[in-house]
């Protein structure tokens, strides 16, 4: 397994272009077996779940095309797909693909719409929490479907198709309101969904479902309204700019100090992360090229945070925040309210150096004078990244262990951080 070596110390300045969304891709991409015309996607990131989601769509009857690199185009710029799934050859998305990333599973909802059956197996993924599938197999079901869990696999069929119906969600659950999104565009009737998530990803698969000729109402509010039709046709979609890579990077400059422009990034989806950053002591502008991150010479102050469904502050940027508190004056309180198993970082970071305590979801950060490198190991998509955050600002080398993790969700994180000045190598195995 490669692995990552960091030199800390340097500060960042420069220009980091951010990438397109690995959680509003993945969706988009598997909406492409909702349609036997060509569905293209443009800023796709680079990432190996891209790629891994895209043998699973192969195995389901999709053809892709990428778009060769354009002048001016870089492997930091994404990329062009466009994916034609004309006849769904196989309605069973087996284990040995979709153990290998969670989000896989949606597949069972455009599957079910078209076919009228699927056969998904359990899906697998980051080890922070059971991430159980009930609540999107609930919505399922509120569409007519019938549902058997067997041998590890769920079987879901609507022979008849998909009625539209009333799906309350008992909790927000983004990878529901994909689902249910996705199974209730080729639905009979009308589909109300209450209690969806507002995130920016469910927003922008909405979008792209309506320019493939579904009728939705009300995405990005927790009401959302479908009025099923016969059949979608294909589309052309950017994928938005991803807004967790954006914080990752602001949070890496409000580490080592330096000014950083984040080209393309959009304050409106992560405003909160930003509002925090700022109460931390850090200067975010905005401009019509992005986000301008700047802390030069004034200290960092701790902040209290709590986890919450968009428009609060992310889970998916909770690891990397306490990376940046056990530099803060002072201690920090950080509450993880979506996943119950988010704190595998913590024993990393203190390997750093950091003095952290926990107390069920709580965690304390107590801020110190400095951290010092040292060989860590990645756990997870979230925790690995925010292990550079660390690396980044402690004395001496860190060499950070299976950074297949970081691969699943950062494009180009080397060369992006060296640009600005980092000491940062990746080490082939």
């Amino acid at each position: 397994m490669d692995k990552i070596r960091i030199t800390g110390g340097q500060r960042l300045n420069g220009a980091i272009p951010i990438s397109g969304a690995k959680n509003a891709a993945l969706p988009l991409m598997i909406a492409s077996l909702l349609t036997d015309e060509t569905l293209t996607l443009t800023n796709v990131p680079r990432l190996s779940d891209v790629t891994a989601l895209s043998r699973i769509l192969s195995n389901q009857g999709v053809d892709r095309t990428v778009a060769g690199k354009r002048i001016g185009q870089s492997a930091e710029t994404g990329q062009t797909i466009s994916m034609t799934a004309r006849q769904i050859v196989d309605t069973c998305a087996p284990y040995e693909l979709v153990s290998t990333m969670r989000a896989s599973f949606w597949v069972i909802a455009p599957i079910l719409a078209r076919m009228g059956e699927a056969k998904v197996s359990l899906p697998g993924g980051c080890a922070i929490g059971t991430r159980p599938v009930d609540l999107l197999l609930m919505a399922l079901e509120k569409l007519g479907a019938e549902i058997v869990i067997e041998n590890g696999y769920a079987l879901a069929r609507a022979p008849k198709g998909l009625k539209g119906g009333e799906i309350v969600f008992p909790k927000v659950t983004v990878g529901g309101t994909h689902t249910a999104l996705m199974a209730a565009v080729l639905a009979q009737g009308t589909t109300v969904i209450e209690n969806a998530a507002c995130e920016p990803e469910v927003t922008d698969l909405a979008a792209c479902l309506v320019k493939m000729g579904a009728k939705i109402e009300g995405a990005g509010t927790p009401r959302i309204v479908v009025t099923g039709v016969a059949r979608l046709g294909g589309a052309h979609h950017a994928v938005l700019p991803d807004r967790i890579e954006a914080g990752t990077y602001a949070m890496a400059v409000a580490m080592t100090g330096g000014d950083v422009l984040l080209e393309g990034a959009r304050p409106e989806l992560l405003q909160s992360a930003l509002d925090v950053l700022t109460r931390a002591g850090v200067e975010i502008d905005s401009t019509n090229e992005g986000i301008r991150v700047r802390r030069n010479g004034r200290g960092l102050e701790a902040v209290d945070v709590d986890t919450d469904p968009f428009p609060g502050f992310p889970t998916d940027l909770q690891a990397q925040f306490m990376a940046l508190m056990t530099r803060a004056k002072g201690t920090s309180r950080i509450r993880e309210t979506i996943f119950e198993n988010r704190f595998m970082h913590v024993q990393e970071l203190a390997r750093l150096g950091a003095k952290i305590r926990l107390d069920g979801d709580v965690a304390h950060v107590e801020g110190v004078e400095k951290l010092t490198g040292a060989p860590v190991m990645a756990t997870d998509l979230r925790a690995s990244v925010s292990l550079v955050i660390g690396g980044l600002a402690a004395e001496g080398d860190t060499t950070i262990n299976r950074v297949y993790h970081l691969d699943r969700g950062f494009e180009a994180l080397e060369a992006k951080l060296s640009r600005c000045g980092a000491l940062v190598e990746r080490i082939s195995s």
